[in-house]
């Protein structure tokens, strides 16, 4: 017998036994069931390969939790006992009660399964685009005078990120406490050369998880997708807008649409505290002088029985490190709440069972839900496993709308015309299970109605999907929506 005989033998057992091993493994945690199915399919048709695959993205840390917030934890919990009190009491017996009555289990909902406080804000702007987000952004940095707190899921090295690098640089020139928090897969690109300029500038440079090829394995799931950024603890932003030119220009497409908001108030509490956790997880370090971080901070909202705040507001922080899948969960809830319509806005649709369940239901039950996805995509996998979906949601009454027009990048959902939901998360699993996100809920009419009205006025920059239409579509675009559906739970 061969040596290659013998070698490919003893790789076939091996991988045999690995692969039963990882099989077994995965049946042992109970965990979704297509879900779980689908890893094994992979992991036992595709030798060697199906295991790395697993390794880099199919891990499951909700329950392996990646890291310990037990110390910070505690803290905030202390605090939220006393904001209990308070919730209830705005729901029962305050001015505000009125106002938030029909979103009380909403409420409530995020707060027991994400300790996401309600708070309120004086003012919020909206921008739909990223050359607005983000020329925003750069004036509220050029205004701070105690700190700038900055977190981006991709940030790279081109004409936005030069000026970025340039604006932190003077800022911690001239006293400003700077720190920037970048993602190490997202910002994978960044040069030592650039971060090493703000380093020696005195600003704080925090690579979340940084991402390397070889050893130890990197690791694609569970990225910091969150972007944040707080200006002396008084105005923040969060949204879609990532630190890159496409993001200002488009890049390869016509235009870049996206959806950021502007916090101004004690709802920036929220931002600043989902910011120094992610600081702590990095550093295993605490910043003192709390006071400076959070100015005159009201933590449950005003409580003169005289003022309502024009806008309160839940920021919900979510991701593998957490109990439950808070943004999916709050996702969930408002499509329930839905009576009227619920018009929805995502680059990236691969939605868990229950979402996609919910949505339809939806749709069923009368409400007129309107879904907006690009008509082109910057990710060839995830554009296809969005397209697997509209057969089904055409067939239950979804209105789908094909942005045609540039590439839009927002996560946005709104509801009756009363409240909406803003922020990072994209309606995929990735998003739901894998990542760090951030979202904002907002109880306030006048958001929800600017957000729909930009639903309406983009319209005419769409092609209205129609189950005619659809089925004249190509058997190769078939052939790729099926394949694209099989692999969608590990997307």
């Amino acid at each position: 017998m061969s040596f290659f005989a013998i070698l490919g033998a003893v790789l076939y057992g091996v991988n045999l036994v690995l692969s039963i091993t990882a099989s077994a493994l995965l049946i042992y945690k109970r965990e979704n069931p297509v879900k779980t199915l689908s890893w094994v399919i992979v992991i036992l048709a595709l030798p060697y390969i199906g295991l790395i695959c697993y390794i880099f993205l199919g891990r499951n840390f909700r329950k392996e939790k990646m890291f310990s917030r037990k110390g910070s934890g505690d803290r905030i919990y202390r605090k939220h006992r006393v904001m209990r009190e308070d919730l209830d009491r705005l729901l029962e017996t305050a001015p505000e009660a009125t106002q938030l009555l029909p979103y009380s289990k909403i409420i409530l909902q995020n707060f027991n399964s994400s300790r996401s406080m309600l708070l309120s804000a004086r003012h919020i702007d909206i921008y739909f685009s990223g050359k607005e987000a983000l020329a925003s952004m750069i004036d509220a940095m050029e205004k701070a005078v105690n700190h700038i707190h900055l977190q981006s899921y991709i940030l790279e090295e081109d004409q936005v990120g030069k000026t970025i690098q340039e604006l932190l640089v003077r800022k911690a020139q001239e006293g400003v406490e700077v720190r920037l928090m970048f993602d190490g897969f997202g910002s994978r690109g960044l040069s030592k050369a650039y971060l090493q300029t703000l380093q020696q500038a005195g600003v704080e440079v925090l690579n979340f998880s940084p991402f390397r090829l070889f050893f130890p394995p990197p690791v694609v799931n569970y990225r910091n997708h969150r972007k944040i950024l707080v200006i002396d603890g008084e105005v923040g932003f969060l949204g879609g807008v990532n630190l890159a030119d496409r993001y200002y220009d488009g890049g390869d497409f016509p235009e870049w649409r996206d959806t950021h908001i502007k916090i101004e108030g004690p709802a920036v509490y929220a931002l600043q505290e989902s910011f120094l956790l992610d600081r702590f997880f990095i550093l295993n370090k605490k910043l003192k002088r709390r006071k400076k971080y959070y100015p005159d901070l009201n933590l449950s909202g005003p409580k003169s029985d005289q003022e309502v705040p024009p806008y309160l507001m839940q920021t919900i922080s979510s991701g593998p490190d957490s109990d439950w899948s808070g943004i999916l969960q709050c996702f969930l809830s408002a499509i329930v709440q839905a009576h009227h319509h619920i018009y929805i806005i995502t680059p990236y649709f691969v939605p868990s069972d229950s979402l996609l369940v919910a949505i339809k239901n939806a749709a069923l039950s009368g409400v007129e839900v309107n879904l907006m996805i690009p008509e082109r995509s910057d990710t060839w996998l995830t554009y296809w496993g969005t397209m697997s979906y509209v057969s089904e949601l055409l067939f239950a009454g979804v209105k789908i709308y094909l942005f045609k027009d540039g590439f839009n990048h927002s996560k946005v959902l709104s509801v009756d015309s009363e409240f909406c939901i803003i922020g990072s998360a994209n309606m995929d699993n990735r998003s739901m299970e894998h990542n760090f996100e951030v979202t904002s809920v907002i109880y306030n009419a006048e958001c929800a109605q600017t957000i729909e009205a930009q639903f309406h006025k983009d319209k005419s920059r769409c092609q209205m999907v129609t189950r005619a239409q659809w089925k004249t579509r190509s058997v190769q675009n078939r052939i790729f929506e099926a394949a694209a559906r099989l692999i969608s739970p590990l997307l």
